[in-house]
């Protein structure tokens, strides 16, 4: 396993004084959520309007289908705070279905064929329009299926102050943004070679419904009739069933510096794909996808992990990182938890806060292609069969049982959590962390086992589901919002109703130089 820096950056945040610039790292949830009939199939209806403008609301919006719903939390260095919001997005949103209910579960059902999962519909704008061609050609190359399965990304952001003080202990030539940047690529390489944890620990899609194969084929065993598992498995949904989709293997992105990582992606969305060419990019007036290319955006690639920077409107992602320097991380492993009314537990985002800190204070060299196939493998290793109970993962080519290499994270991961109890008062971090911890040698207590327990109980996948969505929409909908937080949900809908109609009434220009003018 790999130490800390030589630094021993640690010590350099264990007085009162210097712990304190914690306080100020922001976090976000994005929680995405289908919406189903009363029969429990993929809701045929438009985005509700009570909703709002899915092109405009700062929180409620979809992701890539009509009926995929996606909450979005404001950033804030309160660590209850995302989870707070996010409850009370789900509370607002959960009132205003008619006859619907929010799908329990990462994983859907009742979808029918491609023909019936409706894109997203953003409205008239080019902007709109561009959104609704990407979606589209995400379902012509990978099927509309796999763009429904949910999940919650976490994103988080170290304050300037810590930035200060770490540079000052640890120096390195170049502008802050330079170090700022060097340090959170740094942490994206550990977090591909210590994140199959987060799936072990949190992974709550170990089966699924047969239909949402469509009639492919799979290694998958029958758990009762119509869903099948894998007896072991901790997230189907980053299996290649799922996002880590085999499509994507001939990319070749780097995580080693910043200009590799923009490099690589500006050259994939400028590689023509031989297959994307044969599909075409128009069949006249229609587009199918943006373009022909390996990536039709840098949003198409589908990493555990992004660097990521608001730029400015319309620019792209990889410009924006190579202009203004990485702005936060969004890790995306989160699967959603079908037991808990958001998806997400309380303890996520503390055990997140230990991992992405632990990852930027451990050593980072650059990731060989030989050692980029090792994390691959174990991270497969560990979302089909993580609870396997003599499952061993590779570190430096030689295989190590995961229940010791996971206690030797925990170990490390330990003044970390003291780090956090310090920063905020109190034990919660490392309270949180020891419970999670016996998780590993009580794989019986992971999310994914017991929901494979539930399955089997209700009689199925689709039981199961449909039985918790019922549960947690009813009780959301049971659970008023105090007059305050109701008007301010109800004023930001009528806030973004009235941007897309500004928007609407714009003239749009044309579409074809409209997508010149991004790749420009």
């Amino acid at each position: 396993m790999l130490k800390f820096t030589c630094c021993n950056e640690i010590n350099l945040f264990t007085a009162p004084a210097q712990v304190q610039v914690l306080r100020a790292i922001t976090r976000g949830f994005e929680r995405e959520c289908l919406r189903v009939d009363r029969a429990g199939e993929l809701a045929k209806t438009p985005h509700p309007l009570a909703l709002g403008a899915k092109l405009t609301h700062p929180w409620i919006t979809t992701d890539y289908a009509e009926a995929l719903l996606e909450f979005i939390t404001p950033p804030s260095q309160d660590p209850a705070f995302p989870l707070t919001f996010l409850k009370d997005i789900h509370r607002y949103s959960a009132q205003q279905l008619q006859g619907e209910f929010l799908w329990a579960g990462s994983m859907p059902c009742g979808l029918g064929g491609d023909q019936d999962i409706a894109i997203a519909d953003y409205g008239k704008t080019n902007d709109a329009r561009f959104k609704m061609v990407y979606r589209e050609g995400l379902g012509l190359r990978y099927g509309r299926a796999m763009q429904t399965i949910a999940g919650a990304h976490y994103n988080w952001s170290l304050p300037q102050d810590f930035w200060l003080a770490l540079r000052q202990g640890c120096p390195s030539e170049g502008s802050l943004q330079d170090y700022v940047n060097q340090r959170y690529f740094g942490l994206i390489r550990n977090f591909l070679r210590f994140g199959w944890l987060v799936p072990y620990l949190f992974g709550a899609s170990p089966a699924l419904c047969r239909s949402f194969l469509q009639g492919h084929p799979s290694d998958l065993a029958e758990l009762v009739p119509g869903t099948l598992h894998g007896p072991y498995a901790t997230s189907l949904r980053m299996s290649d069933l799922g996002y880590q989709n085999r499509a994507q293997d001939k990319l070749n992105i780097s995580f080693n510096s910043l200009d590799e990582y923009a490099q690589g992606l500006e050259a994939a969305i400028r590689t023509p794909d031989p297959y994307y060419a044969e599909l075409g990019v128009r069949d006249g007036d229609h587009w199918k996808q943006l373009n022909d290319c390996l990536l039709q955006t840098e949003s198409e690639f589908y990493a555990p992990i992004r660097p990521k920077r608001i730029g400015l409107k319309g620019e792209r992602p990889a410009k924006a990182l190579q202009t203004y320097g990485v702005q936060y991380i969004e890790m995306r492993l989160f699967d959603l938890n079908p037991f808990i009314d958001i998806g997400i537990a309380p303890e996520q985002s503390l055990f997140a806060d230990v991992l992405l800190l632990m990852c930027l204070f451990r050593s980072s060299p650059p990731i060989t292609s030989r050692e980029q196939s090792e994390n691959d493998e174990n991270k497969h290793r560990v979302v089909t069969r993580g609870r396997q109970p003599d499952l061993h993962l590779l570190v430096h080519n030689s295989e190590q049982p995961l229940r010791a290499l996971a206690h030797e994270l925990f170990d490390d991961m330990a003044p970390i959590a003291n780090l956090f109890d310090a920063a905020h008062g109190g034990q919660r971090y490392s309270i949180a962390m020891q419970k999670l911890r016996e998780r590993i040698d009580h794989p019986e207590s992971t999310p994914s086992a017991q929901v494979l327990d539930a399955i089997r109980s209700h009689g199925g996948f689709f039981n199961f589901s449909m039985a918790m969505a019922k549960i947690h929409t009813q009780s959301l909908q049971a659970s008023a919002l105090d007059a305050e937080t109701q008007a301010k949900f109800k004023s930001s809908v009528q806030a973004s109703l009235l941007a897309q109609q500004r928007q609407d009434a714009e003239p749009p220009g044309g579409f074809k130089d409209f997508v010149a003018g991004y790749y420009a």
